[in-house]
C-alpha cells in the first residue's frame, strides 16, 4: 500500500475531513439562511439609479474678494504681525490663531503669529490664491525698505467669515518657504 493510501484511510485523516465537511456544510446553511432571512439576494437590497448622481463636493463660487475681508488683512499685518495695539487685533483672528487664548493671554504678545518690524516695511503686497464666499487664502508679500536690517518674507493668509452677524477673521497666518537652518559646526 502507498503512503498516500495509508494516510488516507488512517483514522486521524478521517476525523480531519469530517470536521472539515462539517464546517463547510454550517457555512453553506448559515449563508442560505442569511440571504433568504434578509430578503433575497444583495441585488435586490440595492434599488437601481434612475437619475443621474448628484455632485456633493462641489466647489463654492468664485468671488471676488470681499472689501471688508481686505480691510481686515490689512489691519491684522498693521496690528498682530506687527505687534502694535493687539486689543485691536484679538477680534480680527480665529480659533486656530488665538489657540484658546484669552485676551489678557493675547496681550502679553506671546501670541501665534509671525511677527515682522513694520518700521522696517516699504510695501505688502497682497495676492489673492482663492476667493470664495466665506473663505479666501491670500498671499503677503512683506517687502522691507532700502538698507533695513530684516528680509522680505512671503505669507499665506487664510481668511474666513464666522459668527453670527458674519464677519472675517484671519485664521492662519503660515510663511512660505522653510526658516533657515543655522549652520552650527557644520561646514555650509
Amino acid at each position: 500500500m502507498s503512503s498516500l493510501a495509508s494516510s488516507l484511510q488512517s483514522p486521524r485523516f478521517q476525523r480531519r475531513l469530517l470536521v472539515g465537511a462539517f464546517v463547510v456544510l454550517v457555512a453553506g446553511i448559515v449563508a442560505f439562511a442569511a440571504t433568504r432571512l434578509t430578503g433575497g439576494s444583495s441585488k435586490d437590497a440595492v434599488p437601481a439609479q434612475t437619475s443621474p448622481v448628484k455632485d456633493v463636493s462641489k466647489v463654492p463660487k468664485t468671488v471676488k474678494l470681499d472689501p471688508k475681508a481686505q480691510a481686515v488683512a490689512k489691519l491684522f499685518v498693521q496690528t498682530a504681525v506687527a505687534r502694535k495695539d493687539l486689543a485691536k487685533a484679538y477680534p480680527l483672528v480665529g480659533p486656530d490663531i488665538k489657540q484658546g487664548q484669552s485676551l489678557k493671554e493675547w496681550l502679553t504678545g506671546d501670541i501665534a503669529v509671525v511677527p515682522y518690524p513694520l518700521d522696517q516695511l516699504d510695501i505688502a503686497p497682497m495676492k489673492v490664491d482663492y476667493s470664495y464666499p466665506n473663505e479666501a487664502l491670500v498671499e503677503v508679500a512683506l517687502l522691507p525698505k532700502t538698507g533695513a536690517k530684516v528680509k522680505a518674507q512671503l505669507f499665506y493668509m487664510t481668511l474666513e467669515r464666522v459668527g453670527k452677524p458674519k464677519h472675517w477673521v484671519v485664521n492662519s497666518w503660515v510663511p512660505k518657504g522653510e526658516p533657515p537652518v543655522p549652520c552650527g559646526d557644520i561646514n555650509c
